[in-house]
């Protein structure tokens, strides 16, 4: 592994080089949804976009040119339990990239207009997912495995909360959440990691590194058992279906097996779920799964559209695949063909210098560490047929699921 990790100023950076003719940065902050207190939700993902909006020295279109104008992109994205600012452009401009994710990230000018204007883009988004039933059905479902907790709301918040929040609100829980001790930054692709590290150093140089208290989140209460179904009706044609189970945290070594399980049911068209519901019985366009794992817990989903007179065939060949990996271990020739697909799958996506940006970027804030790639590889190498059943056999029980439907009215 050519990645290295270095703290400059106080903030954590990782050097990944590698050949490209692009660079990728990414600013990771350990601060999502789930540290929200309930009257504050949401106020992460409008912080995101308020980043966005303009510095004292930076007007907002000239943030999105700077970059933009190099063939550049750049974006950033909220979730449970953090947030990322990223730019991909030309390695030649690096020097850019950093100075104004640095800028954005310790100067957000926050002005009331464009609080107020982008408070109701941000209003738009969430009634944007909500006309969408797929949507509707996994937000739903997350909210059913996860009541009473942070991680059972939308990541956006809602118009409630929303319609309480200042600048000022925002300004303070930056404060709070932005700080060296929560942040990462990662730079992956071909530069000088000395002229690099000048970079960071010149443009990070105010960063908060007062010692900071550290980010907390409400524990998944394991006794309070999911809802087991949750039901709305919208104006479509299909039901759509997101079924679901509370699984192992990101540092649990079973995470290994339960990713080649979710491989074996859900991931691809040679997959058993796919070939079943779709492929002999016609009975769902698409049907997949998805594994993700949080700090303390995890979240297996299976979803899928399909006509709401095949609801019922659907669901009884879910659960006939789900009980065969219970009752029955994986032949040797499936198990090897899967642990291959993820091996050749993470290979491919490596190849990618904002893939690259992103892996470590996530390691680090959610283990602490730089994770050599091919650690991940010999432990998902390191699956047997026993630990996939086992899993299976942990996960799939009748008080860990959770059953989400959005139907026609």
């Amino acid at each position: 592994m050519d990645a290295k990790l270095v703290t400059i100023g106080g903030l954590r950076t990782a050097f990944v080089p590698c050949e490209a003719e692009s660079v990728a940065v990414g600013l990771f902050v350990a601060s999502g949804s789930r540290h929200e207190p309930a009257k504050l939700a949401g106020i992460s993902h409008l912080i995101e976009h308020m980043l966005f909006k303009g510095t004292p020295t930076r007007p907002a279109l000239d943030i999105t040119r700077a970059i933009e104008g190099r063939g550049g992109n750049f974006n950033a994205w909220t979730s449970e339990d953090s947030t990322c600012y990223y730019a991909h452009l030309p390695c030649e401009y690096l020097d850019e990239a950093v100075d104004i994710l640095a800028d954005m990230y310790l100067n957000a000018a926050l002005a009331p207009d464009e609080f107020a204007r982008e408070r109701e883009v941000v209003l738009e988004e969430i009634k944007m997912y909500e006309d969408d039933p797929g949507s509707v059905a996994a937000e739903n479902l997350q909210g059913a495995l996860f009541p009473l907790n942070p991680l059972g709301r939308p990541v956006a918040g809602s118009g409630a909360t929303l319609s309480t929040f200042t600048p000022e609100t925002l300004r303070a829980y930056i404060a709070s959440h932005y700080t060296a001790a929560t942040t990462v930054l990662v730079i992956a692709g071909r530069f000088v990691e000395e002229d690099a590290t000048n970079l960071v150093r010149r443009a990070f140089q105010s960063i908060r590194t007062r010692r900071a208290r550290k980010l907390s989140f409400k524990k998944i209460d394991w006794d309070c058992p999911p809802v087991a179904e949750v039901s709305a009706t919208k104006d479509v044609k299909q039901t759509q279906l997101a079924l679901g189970y509370r699984t192992f945290g990101v540092e649990d070594p079973r995470r290994y097996a339960a990713t080649v399980m979710d491989a074996i049911l859900g991931r691809g068209m040679s997959s058993r779920l796919f070939q079943e519901v779709r492929e002999k019985r016609g009975l769902s366009y698409d049907i997949s799964s998805r594994m993700q794992f949080f700090q303390d817990v995890g979240l297996f989903t299976i979803t899928a559209g399909l006509d709401p007179r095949q609801t019922g065939a659907t669901l009884a060949t879910v659960d006939r695949e789900l009980r065969r990996l219970i009752e029955k271990k994986v032949g040797a020739a499936e198990l090897k063909r899967t642990k291959e697909f993820l091996v050749g799958n993470f290979r491919l996506s490596h190849e990618r210098v904002t893939s690259k940006m992103f892996y470590h970027g996530a390691m680090l804030l959610s283990r602490g560490r730089l994770v050599d790639p091919e650690e991940e590889i010999d432990g998902v190498r390191a699956v047997t047929a026993e630990e996939v059943q086992a899993v299976a056999r942990e996960i799939f029980t009748p008080g860990n699921r959770s059953l989400s439907r959005v139907d026609p009215k």
